[in-house]
């Protein structure tokens, strides 16, 4: 099998594998956390999301 090939088929699959286990680790952490914190994080996320679409260059 050519490299190309492998790295082809591997890549994708790897990527998804990393978005699964990031997007569980999320979750649990979400789930463990208090009530408060999760909502005061909920409320902050639009301004850190607006600060890094003003920071891209």
């Amino acid at each position: 099998m050519d490299v190309l090939t492998l790295l082809a088929t591997t890549l994708p699959v790897a990527l998804l594998l990393a978005l699964l286990c990031a997007t569980l680790v999320c979750l649990v952490a979400i789930l463990r956390a208090h009530r408060g914190d999760v909502v005061s994080v909920l409320r902050a996320l639009p301004a850190v999301i607006a600060a890094m679409l003003r920071r891209k260059p």
